[in-house]
């Protein structure tokens, strides 16, 4: 099985608040970020999908902030998808900064829809790229 390299973001000043830290909604931008990167190294990158008319709404979020971030530091966000049944993907992220400790576990949950907003069965629409998550589904640490 093919092994994803993490995504590295540099902190910027404009993400952190007045204390100082990261301010909480950057996370989510990140994982964006990562998620685009994640399906790039899959070789079904964004430009490739939106070309065939997929688009793949996020339908849900949640993130788990553990120890806070600050400008310049470098976070490291691992991802893999933690389940695919053919309609709905959803994707964990671990960031993690230079010490190796874990900064926030996250995911998202996304579905893939066409140009008019109908679902798309991936299966029988576009088999390659549902043979490709099929192929690294549930290989998300537990």
């Amino acid at each position: 099985m093919k092994t994803f390299l993490p995504y590295i973001h540099t902190v910027q000043y404009y993400e952190t608040d007045k204390m100082g830290i990261t301010h909480h909604s950057n996370y989510i931008r990140w994982m964006e970020e990562a998620r685009i990167d994640f399906l790039a190294q899959m070789g079904w990158d964004y430009v490739k999908l939106e070309s065939l008319g997929i688009v793949s709404p996020v339908t849900a979020v949640e993130c788990k902030y553990m120890v806070s971030t600050c400008f310049s530091e470098k976070i490291s966000i691992q991802v893999s998808i933690a389940e695919f049944k053919g309609v709905r993907l959803k994707l964990v992220y671990t960031m993690k900064n230079s010490e190796g400790q874990t900064v926030c576990q996250a995911h998202s949950e996304h579905c893939f829809l066409d140009a008019s907003g109908n679902l798309i069965r991936l299966k029988k629409e576009y088999p390659d790229f549902y043979g490709a998550l099929t192929e690294y589904a549930g290989s998300a640490p537990a």
